[in-house]
C-alpha cells in the first residue's frame, strides 16, 4: 500500500474502517483479493513477484498492512521482501505485540516499511526506522510513505476526508472508494522533500497515482463491525484509466483472540 486511512475504535458499530490505494509498477504481476487456495481463511490480494501481500484480513480475525518508506539514499539490495511480513502475520499465531518484537529477521536488514497488525480486539503499528511498537488508541489516521500521520497533504487531507465521510454518512464502500480516487497534485510549498526530486514529489502527491508506469492499482475498503462482520471492497484499475472491477466479500469473523 501507498496510503492508508483508518478509524480505529472511533465508530459506535465499527472496530475498524480502513481505506487504502495501493501503488505499483503496473507490469508487477498482481492478483486482486481473494481467499488464496493454499490458505483457504486468508483474504487478500497476491504478488506474484515476491508472494506476499500489502493488505489482508482472516476469518479469524487477524488483520495486517504495509507501506514503503521512501528514502532512495538507504535502499538494501537483495533486501528481504516486506510484502512477507503482512503474510507471515497473517498465517500465524502471535500476537501483534510479539509479532513485532520477534520479526523473523532483524528489522535493519529491512528496506524502510510502515507495518499494521492486528486482531479485533487491538492494533499496533511498527516501522523499523523507528524501531518501536505502539499499540494504537482510538483515533483517525493516516499512513503513507513515511511514519504514521506525517503531515503530508495526502495524508492530512485524507485523513480529515475520511472523518467527514463516516461522520455525515452511514458506513458504505462507494463514499470511500469515491474519497480515494483524487488525482490532485499537492502545491510545491506542502511537498515533502524525500530524495526523489521535486517533478517526482508532485507525481508521487496526489492520493490516485497516474504516471506512464507506475500508480494506483487498486483501492480498498474494509469495514470490521463489532458484530464481528468484515467487509472487503476492492476497485482494481486498468492501467491509467478510470475503468476499474470491483468486487467485495462479506464474512463473520470466527475469533479466537491471542493475547
Amino acid at each position: 500500500m501507498c496510503l492508508i486511512l483508518f478509524a480505529w475504535d472511533t465508530h459506535p458499530d465499527y472496530r475498524l474502517i480502513l481505506a487504502a490505494n495501493r501503488d505499483e509498477f503496473y507490469q508487477r504481476p498482481t492478483l486482486p483479493a481473494n481467499f488464496w487456495e493454499e490458505q483457504p481463511n486468508l483474504l487478500a490480494g497476491k504478488d506474484l513477484q515476491a508472494g506476499g501481500t500489502w493488505l489482508g484480513m482472516t476469518q479469524e480475525g487477524r488483520f495486517s498492512a504495509i507501506t514503503n518508506y521512501r528514502d532512495p539514499e538507504a535502499i538494501i539490495k537483495d533486501a528481504p521482501t516486506r510484502g512477507n511480513l503482512t503474510l507471515d502475520y497473517l498465517t500465524g499465531h502471535s500476537s501483534p505485540e510479539h509479532y513485532l518484537e520477534n520479526l523473523p529477521h532483524e528489522p535493519s536488514l529491512y528496506n524502510g516499511f510502515n507495518l499494521l497488525v492486528g486482531t479485533f480486539e487491538q492494533l499496533y503499528y511498527y516501522s523499523n526506522k523507528e524501531g518501536v511498537p505502539l499499540r494504537l488508541p482510538p483515533g483517525y489516521y493516516g499512513l503513507s510513505n513515511h511514519l504514521l500521520n506525517t503531515n503530508w497533504p495526502k495524508v492530512t487531507k485524507g485523513r480529515h476526508q475520511l472523518q467527514e465521510i463516516i461522520q455525515q454518512h452511514r458506513v458504505f464502500a462507494t463514499p470511500l472508494l469515491d474519497m480515494l480516487y483524487d488525482t490532485e497534485m499537492a502545491p510545491d510549498s506542502q511537498l515533502p522533500q524525500t530524495g526523489v526530486g521535486l517533478e517526482m514529489e508532485r507525481q508521487l502527491s496526489p492520493k490516485f497515482i497516474k504516471m506512464e508506469r507506475y500508480g494506483t492499482r487498486c483501492s480498498t475498503v474494509l469495514t470490521i463491525d463489532r458484530k464481528k462482520t468484515v467487509m472487503f471492497t476492492e476497485r482494481t484499475y486498468t492501467p491509467g484509466s478510470q475503468q476499474y472491477q470491483e468486487t467485495s466479500h462479506s464474512f463473520n469473523l470466527a475469533v479466537t483472540e491471542v493475547i
